[in-house]
């Protein structure tokens, strides 16, 4: 986080970057809050100084003389959920004002927490700077008394979830109008009933910054998107078509090795396809199925709990850190095979694989699809411990299902599965924390296609 905010405000410059030791700033805070202010009788300290996940913001001028600091961290004990709190933000009184060190302290704050992966973000002030607070874009919560004194709760609105929402799946339902994708009570699902048979059709394509850079990951992932949906309906995999476009015959064997290393790794045959040379590189799959019972995104209703199925092995799959969980590349077949089944195995009420939009913008759109909101309990989800809360609920993540409803115990290979969340009327996802605060991830409906029944 060097240079995190190099911030030239007039003169004299000033630099905001993390406290190498923390002593002046500890001295600072003494001055200010016991000596100054008498918030505190002895000492502000207290075990979140303590807590080694706690980070430090200082801000020195060119000389480097203390001029203000800022300290923030995970709010609760034990692994980080993604639940941070700033606090103790001071500023010398010979530099107070002109300079505007505690506005910049601030913003440099809010980006180190979203840094980090935190999808909530809060802080108690003293009432005398709500209103700076609230210019600078927080949130009014509520007044709360810390050591004996008014102060306001406020919050730092983090979007992440709701950008990838907008960014992946807002225009769907505009872009589909008319054409009612999947069919009656199918509506939002990833795949398709063949009407007047058992099929199940599912077609996905693969990024083309991807299929250039990446082009063996990128056949990989053509087929691991294209069975995800078919399991998340429930369906056995019958076989694969493929599209590919490449420059030229060596960048096209190495996504076709990416196809068939995975459909072997799958069991799901190719069936054939269409292959161009000397054209930029780009590439589709579409998947065929078999099911007589497919479960529907949409079969959730309120009151319905929900469950998070995910393969937590692998790692952040180099070039994609934060983006793309590797969990399977390195599976073996059986273990994949079992994860592909466990839809069809435990027959919930709704079902779908998270995707694109990630864990809770998945969540939305399953929620979506049954005319209803939903809650996720963010302490309850399974992660890896390399994962940050932030990154987990926005990335792709190899293997995960969302179920809703009744469902039988089944297996699912390396897979663990959590209830981490239920299904509520209304509209959108909220994030539900340990101490029953609620904050909303996506506001209203992810695709705008409405229900699907």
């Amino acid at each position: 986080m060097r240079d995190l905010v190099p911030a030239l405000l007039g003169a004299p410059r000033f630099l905001i970057e993390p406290a190498r030791t923390r002593n002046d700033y500890h001295r600072l805070r003494q001055q200010v809050f016991v000596h100054e202010q008498g918030l505190f009788a002895l000492s502000d300290r207290d075990d979140r100084d303590d807590d080694p996940r706690t980070i430090v913001l200082e801000a020195r001028d060119a000389s480097g003389a203390l001029l203000g600091g800022v300290r923030l961290g995970p709010a609760t004990d034990g692994p980080d959920i993604g639940w941070w709190q700033g606090g103790r933000l001071v500023v010398d009184p010979a530099v107070r004002g002109a300079q505007r060190i505690g506005p910049a302290l601030i913003r440099a704050a809010c980006a180190a927490a979203e840094q980090a992966g935190a999808l909530r973000f809060d802080a108690t002030v003293q009432v005398r700077f709500r209103r700076m607070f609230e210019r600078l874009g927080w949130l009014s919560i509520r007044p709360v008394t810390v050591a004996g004194q008014p102060h306001h709760l406020m919050r730092w609105p983090i979007g992440r979830i709701a950008a990838l929402a907008a960014a992946t799946k807002n225009p769907l339902g505009g872009l589909l109008d008319g054409l009612n994708p999947g069919g009656a009570g199918f509506v939002g699902d990833d795949g398709a009933p063949v009407p007047g048979s058992d099929l199940i059709a599912a077609c996905d394509a693969i990024l083309p910054s991807m299929v250039e850079r990446d082009p063996h990951w990128a056949g990989w992932c053509a087929v691991l998107v294209n069975v995800n949906d078919l399991a998340a309906m429930g369906a056995a995999p019958v076989g694969l078509l493929n599209a590919v476009g490449a420059r030229d015959a060596t960048a096209a064997a190495k996504i076709l090795s990416g196809l068939r290393e995975a459909a072997t790794a799958y069991g799901i045959p190719i069936l054939g396809g269409h292959t161009q040379l000397g054209v930029p590189a780009a590439l589709s799959a579409t998947a065929l199925g078999r099911t007589a019972r497919p479960v529907p995104g949409g079969g959730g209703r309120p009151g319905h709990r929900v469950r998070l199925t995910a393969d937590l092995g692998g790692g952040w799959r180099p070039g994609y850190q934060g983006r793309q969980w590797d969990s399977t590349s390195w599976r073996q077949p059986d273990e994949l095979r079992q994860m592909q089944e466990f839809v069809a195995a435990s027959g919930p009420a709704a079902a779908k694989d998270v995707s694109m939009a990630g864990i809770a913008g998945t969540l939305g759109m399953l929620a979506e699809a049954g005319g209803c909101g939903a809650v996720l309990d963010v302490a309850s989800v399974p992660r890896p411990a390399a994962a940050t809360m932030g990154d987990w609920l926005t990335c792709f993540p190899g293997f995960a299902m969302l179920t809703a409803g009744p469902q039988r115990p089944a297996p699912a290979g390396p897979a663990v599965t959590a209830e981490c969340g239920e299904l509520v009327a209304g509209r959108g996802v909220g994030l539900r924390w340990p101490d029953g605060e609620i904050t909303p991830a996506v506001s209203g409906g992810v695709t705008g296609m409405g229900a699907a029944a």
